[in-house]
């Protein structure tokens, strides 16, 4: 089964050669397949540059957002599907995705929920049971919102949609692993709100992290994945951690001047 209308693949990366090849397997069924790097000092565009469907560009990394709409900007097809490099397609997501496109009555994006792994380890709560985005959506009716530098949103102006069947999210080896991604995307997530004009809170600060492992523990139900569940549940609240120790010193610097 092919899809009646050509579709983009797209994916953005950073050494992500332990990936490339399986994600590209993914995009097997779409007309072209455009990969924005950020200079991987890796093999990430030598395997992906193999692989006839494929354009790369390499980009500087300013923040995840830019990257994406430089991606959907490359891409010459509306129809576009976006994956990350630790996620993947199973074949019953695949033969949906195809159908959806070929409907008469299809929607302009398409949220897709995602079953998340530490390892192979699967992940069942901890607020990974509502786990979704959007990956599947025409790009003369979305874009990413351009002043978010982490947690890419996606503005759509149309119709949506949620499809059946999950992707499977590979997203992280190991917890250390997590956690150097977490104070990543905290860093971040701190420049942001400084960028914003968001001014520092002691109380906010704290109390948000409380409040964050509190969430994820109990009312996400991350007791329920036992010692992932409360490893997990740290590494949140160490998210917002460093979210507000760099707003932190962002405002400090900012006073100072």
């Amino acid at each position: 089964m092919t899809p009646t209308e050509k579709i983009s693949g797209l994916i953005i990366t950073y050494n992500e050669e332990k990936n490339i090849q399986e994600v590209l397997e993914c995009f097997d069924f779409c007309d072209e397949i455009i990969v924005v790097d950020s200079f991987s000092t890796d093999k990430t565009v030598e395997i992906a540059s193999k692989h006839p469907k494929v354009k790369v560009i390499q980009h500087v990394f300013e923040d995840f957002t830019k990257q994406r709409n430089l991606a959907l900007q490359a891409s010459a097809n509306d129809w576009v599907l976006f994956l990350d490099g630790d996620e993947r397609i199973t074949a019953e997501l695949r033969a949906e995705i195809i159908n959806v496109i070929n409907s008469a009555t299809k929607n302009d994006a398409y949220y897709m929920y995602r079953s998340f792994f530490v390892g192979r380890k699967k992940i069942r709560f901890s607020g990974t049971q509502n786990d979704k985005n959007f990956r599947l959506f025409r790009k003369s009716k979305a874009h990413y919102v351009g002043h978010k530098r982490v947690h890419e949103t996606l503005d759509v102006q149309g119709s949506t949609g949620i499809l059946k069947h999950k992707l499977l999210h590979y997203s992280f080896e190991d917890f250390e692993q997590f956690k150097s991604k977490m104070l990543s995307y905290g860093s971040l997530k701190g420049s942001e709100l400084a960028e914003k004009g968001q001014r520092y809170s002691v109380l906010t600060h704290f109390g948000k992290v409380v409040f964050k492992f509190v969430k994820t523990y109990f009312l996400k139900l991350g007791v329920l994945d036992g010692v992932n569940g409360l490893k997990i549940s740290y590494l949140q609240s160490l998210y917002v951690h460093e979210t507000f120790r760099i707003l932190k010193i962002r405002s400090e610097v900012s006073l100072k001047r």
